[in-house]
């Protein structure tokens, strides 16, 4: 078995006690951006697995809208990465 090459760590362990890897990451063809992707990537920065221009970069993300989805985890939880949600989060 081969492991590529990459800068960083391989797997991370995060605030709850689970680990993080590479694996666990979207591909980085992702054109559906549902509320799970969107959280594994601000982990995954958060936790120190991928720095956030490495996240920007792979994803296409602009950095508004990965510190959109920052804040949204930071002030009300991964369940404000909900599309659906978005209106009554943004009311308060």
């Amino acid at each position: 078995m081969f492991l590529k090459k990459v800068d960083g760590p391989r797997a991370v362990r995060l605030p709850g006690g689970q680990m993080m890897t590479r694996a666990d990451l979207p591909n980085p063809d992702t054109k559906r951006w549902v509320a799970s992707r969107k959280a594994a990537v601000v982990r995954a920065v958060l936790g120190g697995l991928i720095s956030e221009e490495e996240a920007l970069q792979t994803y296409g993300l602009t950095a508004e809208e990965f510190l959109a989805w920052r804040m949204a985890v930071d002030k009300y939880g991964e369940a404000a990465l909900k599309t659906t949600r978005l209106q009554k989060y943004r009311q308060l």
